[in-house]
């Protein structure tokens, strides 16, 4: 993955859809909002044209929520001509281009938009994107769970499973796997804290755990497509009049496994705290899987084809547990933001291993029987 540089993102939105405008400007994430406003509104008057001599006092800024990697900003303009314009400009954590694949998600972003999800992208620069502005709220862990939100969720992610991106369609968990793998588990930490709590971690061990569990997985024949990867509530946006649902922010999307993108949206059930008695039960899954299968008719799914999305959902949702644990340790390492993030990794390398035993035995008992069967 390496330091994508950030610079190819303007080249790349420019390839895949020449009339998104781009600048090289950057904006520091840490000035406070009065001192950043001069600059977004440079950048304004750089994206857009009809802009150029846009006064400041017609531009206002508020943030709308910080997330753990990004800083969203809500951009208001009052025109002239009375009209106000709002927009989401987007602020990429720093040192997130160690975990996130840019280019990846800026190809993705016209097709998933054109598609109905997300934001629309209408301007690039140097550290961020500049997107339509939704009006909904962010949904929160426990409205997850409400049956009939969870119905429009599973609905909403089999559509977003069927959109088409160009480019290669090979499944990249793994890879992200052991790309994450090969940057944490060679870390210096300058706090002798942190370091000692480092050094107890065996990279032996989680390497052969990420060998296992990919090769039972591999006997799944689970279905490829493209994932959203980080289903959290803080990407789940609704408009409660409308009664729309809105997901957003697709930084970690790629070709992956179906049963990947389910079962990490499970784990999110239990909110940053890591609280899995949140994890939803089979009967919750059941419904969700319903939905998600058939949605026209989703009282009319198999036992059978429960059962195997039951067993793909779980095993994968494993993976998810050792995706974000290495990821953790990188932001441990490079991120500024004051988020306990090696703590982070044990809570789920920890509940990857509570786990384990019952998803292993339950997925090799799938397999051999479907194989037998």
């Amino acid at each position: 993955m390496g330091a994508v540089n950030i610079w190819n993102a303007v080249e790349v939105a420019e390839s895949h859809s020449s009339q998104i405008p781009s600048s090289s400007l950057t904006v520091d994430h840490s000035l406070s909002l009065s001192d950043m406003k001069p600059r977004i509104l440079e950048l304004c008057k750089e994206l857009f044209k009809k802009w150029s001599n846009l006064d400041e006092s017609r531009l206002s800024l508020e943030t709308v929520s910080g997330g753990i990697t990004n800083l969203l900003l809500k951009v208001s303009v009052a025109e002239e001509n009375g009209n106000v314009v709002d927009m989401t400009v987007r602020l990429y954590g720093p040192n997130t281009e160690y975990v996130i694949n840019r280019e990846r998600e800026l190809q993705a972003i016209p097709y998933l938009s054109a598609a109905g999800f997300g934001a629309k992208l209408l301007g690039i620069f140097g550290n961020g994107m500049v997107q339509s502005f939704i009006n909904a709220r962010t949904l929160t862990p426990p409205d997850m769970r409400k049956p009939k939100l969870a119905a429009e969720i599973a609905k909403q992610l089999r559509k977003f499973h069927q959109v088409e991106i160009p480019g290669s369609k090979e499944p990249q968990l793994w890879n992200d796997i052991f790309k994450f793998y090969s940057k944490a588990s060679s870390l210096n930490f300058d706090e002798s804290e942190k370091q000692k709590k480092y050094e107890t971690i065996s990279f032996k061990e989680i390497n052969n755990e990420i060998i296992e569990l990919k090769e039972l997985t591999g006997g799944l024949d689970a279905p490829v497509v493209f994932a959203h990867n980080d289903l959290l509530s803080g990407n789940l946006m609704l408009n409660d009049d409308e009664e729309r649902l809105y997901f957003i922010d697709f930084e970690y999307g790629s070709y992956s496994y179906r049963g990947f993108d389910i079962g990490n949206h499970f784990n999110e059930y239990a909110g940053y705290d890591c609280d899995y008695s949140l994890y939803p039960n089979k009967d919750e899954q059941y419904h969700f899987f319903r939905h998600y299968l058939d949605p026209e008719r989703p009282e009319e799914v198999s036992d059978r084809d429960l059962e195997a999305l039951y067993v793909e959902t779980n095993m994968y949702m494993l993976a998810s547990h050792l995706y974000w644990a290495l990821w953790a340790l990188i932001q441990a390492k490079m991120s500024p933001i004051d988020f306990d993030y090696l703590g982070y990794f044990f809570l789920r390398y920890d509940e990857f291993k509570k786990l384990k035993e019952n998803i292993f035995s339950l997925g090799k008992s799938h397999v051999s029987r479907s194989h037998t069967g």
